[in-house]
């Protein structure tokens, strides 16, 4: 028997993964190399210019009011940041929610068997997703908010609760407590909701009885919500109109509302399809067992179908969620005062622009990478088990 004489090692130059790591330090190398010498030019160009490129403006006067906030103009740029960042937090956050619960009902409509329903979403689809964002959030601010809205004198007041006028829409608002505590209590009613919910399904899946898990979490939450209101001693206020101001609520600015409608409609359209899609992709069998079973069409839907299609749903909800967050910053050009905005007026102001948009930039990474995590949490958790 002859033993196999050892193979010798290829030279270096001749070796895979040699070759591999050296393409790829190089690359790396240009790239390095390009970008020390774009960052040399700036901070030549710079110091030329005498631009600063510190945040030492980050403590300089605003000198300018931003509308719908107790924000005033001599407040330092570092306050109107966090203004702004705040602004954009509350219409992306509202804007998701909103764009997601009224993308699902689209795009169930475009599957249902009513010819009228059907149509009706398919259209609003077709031509909603098909329009340039911008176009809308015009024809939303120009045309609707201006526009169709009535004047403050005649303003609209159904039901005594609500004030709605071009000058903003005003709705009633808690007083006599503060925020941070409603939203402790809003807190545990979740929480409690969830854990209740997760405890009558594991009762469900033991016992075969039926789980009613929104009966039980729904009627702990409100409980929750009606004591702890009644403990903080908290009360609310209605809106009325004061001559050409609204008074008591809040009140909601007619840019943030003209932003926020063309933000959930437009992204609504987007999230019709990937819902549509998504149902179509469950095995019809999934459906007929559960007719099999007796369940009526909205069993079958939300016990069965829907739970399956948001496991292939929810990557490129998480894509849409991004551009929402995204396109939020268009609400610069209709005198919302969120991040971009007031990145731009800052500017405007004397303030240097690259470590001011910088900080932009950085907040729309931060804020992204955040909900990122939130899409990442809720993929693992509609994750197909396999046992």
């Amino acid at each position: 028997m002859t033993t196999p004489a050892p193979q010798s090692r290829p030279p270096f130059y001749r070796d895979v993964r040699i070759l591999s790591w050296a393409f790829q330090l190089l690359v790396f190398g240009l790239i390095a190399a390009v970008v020390y010498w774009l960052f040399g030019n700036f901070q030549r160009n710079t110091a030329d210019s005498g631009i600063p490129t510190n945040f030492d403006f980050l403590a300089n006067p605003a000198s300018f009011a931003i509308p719908g906030a107790d924000f005033d103009s001599n407040e330092s740029v570092r306050n109107a940041y966090v203004v702004g960042i705040l602004n954009t937090i509350r219409v992306a956050v509202v804007g998701i929610i909103l764009a997601t619960i009224l993308g699902i009902l689209i795009g169930i409509g475009r599957l249902s068997k009513n010819w009228v329903v059907r149509k009706i979403t398919t259209v609003y689809v077709e031509v909603l997703r098909n329009l340039p964002l911008l176009v809308i959030m015009t024809f939303t601010f120009l045309g609707v908010v201006l526009q169709v809205l009535p004047r403050i004198e005649n303003s609209w007041v159904p039901l005594g609760l609500l004030v709605v006028s071009n000058r903003g829409i005003g709705v009633p608002w808690y007083q006599d407590a503060s925020g941070l505590s409603l939203l402790l209590v809003l807190f545990v009613g979740f929480l409690g909701w969830w854990l209740i919910a997760r405890w009558r399904h594991s009762v469900s899946d033991r016992t075969g009885e039926a789980s009613r898990a929104s009966l039980y979490g729904g009627g702990f939450f409100i409980a929750v919500l009606v004591i702890g209101w009644l403990l903080l001693g908290a009360s609310y206020t209605l809106p009325v109109v004061d001559g050409k101001q609204i008074a008591g609520g809040i009140r909601i600015d007619p840019s943030y509302f003209a932003v926020l409608i063309a933000l959930v409609i437009y992204t609504a359209s987007h999230i019709a399809e990937i819902v549509r899609g998504s149902i179509q992709a469950v095995p019809l069998g999934q459906g007929e067992a559960a007719t099999a079973l007796a369940l009526s069409g909205f069993q079958r839907m939300w016990n069965v179908v829907l739970p399956q299609a948001m496991r292939i749903a929810i990557p490129p909800l998480g894509n849409q969620y991004l551009n929402l967050i995204k396109n939020s910053s268009l609400g610069a050009g209709f005198a919302y005062f969120e991040l971009t905005n007031v990145t731009q007026v800052t500017v405007g102001n004397g303030s240097p622009a690259v470590p001011a948009f910088t900080l932009a930039l950085v907040f729309y990474i931060v804020l992204s990478l955040i909900a990122s995590s939130f899409v990442n949490l809720a993929n693992r958790r509609f994750k197909l088990v396999e046992r």
